[in-house]
């Protein structure tokens, strides 16, 4: 393959994946607007639902900065949303968990965000959507073992 075309799918990949994290962001608010969240809100209380995690974690996995998860978590936090736990492991950084609010705001999105999702499922079927997930997942590591700091210090 030569040079031009490689750079033609680079190119088309990130504008595809750029063009579908703003939809997914789209769709996001519109699940999370009618319970008083927003999609960044719901995204960080998400990434904390099972075990309480610190910021600079909840910031790796969603790809984004440990400042702008600060900001949010600090909201959430005011907001009665998330509350703070000591760290055994880094007296500095604190662990954050969602509070009894937290959780049953996420809950009272479950019904619209499970409707959509068979909608999706109807739309495309559950293999195709699978084989997209796994397709995805793989260029994520390409990425992440070709250009490792590349998701870090954003």
């Amino acid at each position: 393959m030569g040079h031009r075309r490689a750079q033609e799918l680079l190119s088309g990949l990130a504008l595809t994946a750029f063009r579908l994290n703003g939809q997914f962001l789209g769709v996001a608010e519109q699940l999370a607007r009618p319970v008083g969240l927003t999609a960044a809100w719901w995204q960080v209380l998400g990434a904390v639902l099972r075990e309480p995690l610190p910021v600079a974690e909840i910031a790796r996995v969603m790809g984004v900065t440990r400042q702008s998860v600060q900001r949010i978590a600090d909201l959430l936090v005011d907001r009665g949303l998330a509350e703070y736990l000591p760290n055994p492991a880094h007296r500095r950084a604190k662990l954050l968990r969602p509070t009894d609010a937290g959780h049953a705001a996420v809950a009272r999105i479950d019904p619209a965000h499970a409707a959509f999702a068979e909608r999706l499922v109807d739309h495309l079927g559950e293999e195709r959507l699978a084989r997209i997930l796994d397709d995805l997942r793989t260029l994520s590591q390409a990425l992440d073992e070709l250009a490792p700091d590349a998701g870090e210090g954003r």
